[in-house]
């Protein structure tokens, strides 16, 4: 197994946050642009019932691999629950965060330019029996954390409490739904960027542009 050129780890403020979409958007921009891509999503829940294609389901589509390639069939859990608690409550083994790490197998070859890996909920949502994102940053080492956030209230709260525990990483944050004609939005962006001095993107192209390790273009906000 190679490890990818450029490995991202992602997480959110919060659960249903966009962290799947964005995946998608930006693994899908990189793609046709002549990177190669890859992404894996360790464990992932949701109900029986939902209509929705699942996040593997997503971010598989983004890159051209299969579903259980991005995440394994005995880690699909049919319940929304933290993958551990939907385990337990399935009466299925609970996975420890080694064992996941261990699934997380990228192409045979050359290295993948860019890896993509999508946790679960917030930075301190249980992933595995004993182990959350912050613990997986720490197996993983990534080269860059991504940060998906909202841009309304509860904001600069969610995003300095996200990026202190990834403090040990580059990491970036990015704004979705960000919409430029709202004043709050605005405001939260600019105190993010030049009170915490963090580095907050709101553009799906310059964020493609970090993800791939260039600079970001941070002119031109658009709404997501």
């Amino acid at each position: 197994m190679t490890r990818p050129a450029r490995l991202v780890l992602v997480a959110g403020t919060a659960t249903d946050i966009g962290k799947t979409w964005t995946g998608g958007q930006v693994l899908a921009r990189l793609g046709a642009a002549g990177s190669t891509v890859a992404a894996r999503k360790p464990a992932q829940s949701a109900d029986a019932d939902d209509p929705g294609p699942s996040d593997a389901a997503v971010l598989a589509a983004a890159t051209g691999e299969r579903v259980t390639e991005v995440c394994p069939a005995h880690r699909h859990y049919a319940v929304a629950m933290a993958p551990p608690m939907a385990a337990d409550a399935l009466g299925l083994p609970v996975p420890t965060l080694d064992e996941l790490v261990a699934e997380l197998v990228w192409p045979d070859g050359p290295a993948v330019d860019i890896g993509w890996v999508e946790t679960v909920g917030g930075p301190r949502s249980p992933i595995g029996a004993d182990g959350d994102a912050v613990d997986l940053a720490d197996q993983l080492d990534p080269d860059l954390v991504l940060l998906v956030a909202d841009a309304g209230l509860g904001t600069v709260n969610s995003v300095r409490l996200g990026t202190d525990v990834f403090a040990r990483w580059p990491v970036v944050v990015f704004l979705n739904r960000f919409d430029p004609d709202d004043d709050l939005h605005r405001r939260n962006l600019d105190w993010l960027r030049t009170r915490e001095r963090l580095e907050v993107i709101v553009d799906l192209e310059a964020l493609s542009n970090r993800v791939a390790g260039g600079p970001a273009e941070l002119e031109n906000p658009i709404s997501c």
